[in-house]
């Protein structure tokens, strides 16, 4: 949502604050998908949007989640036959807002990842072995965005960091964050929903807008080694 705030004053469109006051208070928009949101975090769908001057904040931010919501039944997050998850029983659109609100979490975290689509199935194995392993998902995403939370972020992540007192902080504490931290595409989406088999427990960058996947420590250790090498030219 900084990034969305910081593009809507680039193009004129008004102020990143103000932007940013609506995406942190206008939570009822999302309140059949995720009843606790604090903000609208995650629902606001990355996309091209053609706004005037003339359109209020709220009025943008209603537009993303409209389009969140249209994809989410492209997908099968959300029921196709139904506008929202009002018109269902209250137990099952309990259920339903629960698996949307996990889905769309670990989605954003895919989509911090990797910008490769064909990837983010891969990348969401991992988590989920991690997950079925140890709980923990020591995803670095998620301390840039406790920090970016607090203002504190600094631009590069440092190995203290990973003890950051948040609880986005997936180095301290397991399982999924509390909430989205980022808004995660349509293949995201669809990756956190059908993740690949695999073993797969680390991935590291290659170097070239891609990872290398292992399944063991030893094997992790050697592709960061490569990718260092890749890196220092040597």
């Amino acid at each position: 949502m900084f990034d969305i705030a910081q593009a809507i004053q680039n193009a004129g469109l008004g102020s990143s604050e103000d932007f940013l006051k609506v995406a942190t208070s206008d939570t009822a928009l999302i309140s059949d998908l995720a009843p606790d949101a604090k903000t609208l975090e995650g629902y606001l769908f990355p996309n091209t949007y053609e706004f005037t001057r003339m359109q209020t904040m709220q009025e943008m931010a209603a537009a993303m989640v409209k389009q969140f919501r249209q994809v989410a039944r492209e997908v099968g997050l959300m029921d196709p036959h139904t506008a929202d998850l009002k018109n269902t029983a209250a137990q099952s659109t309990d259920a339903q807002s629960n698996d949307v609100q996990q889905t769309v979490i670990l989605a954003s975290i895919i989509e911090k990842e990797t910008a490769a689509p064909e990837e983010r199935p891969l990348v969401a194995s991992v988590y989920y072995n991690r997950m079925a392993r140890h709980g923990v998902l020591q995803a670095d995403p998620s301390v840039i965005y406790a920090e970016l939370l607090q203002g504190t972020y600094s631009g590069a992540l440092h190995h203290s960091d990973m003890q950051f007192n948040s609880d986005y902080n997936t180095y301290t504490h397991p399982g999924l964050p509390p909430g989205p931290i980022g808004n995660p595409g349509k293949s995201s989406l669809e990756a956190a929903m059908h993740p690949a088999v695999t073993d797969y427990l680390y991935f590291v960058s290659n170097g070239n807008g891609h990872h290398r996947f292992a399944k063991s420590l030893e094997e992790h250790n050697k592709n960061v080694a490569a990718y260092r090498k890749a890196v220092n030219g040597r």
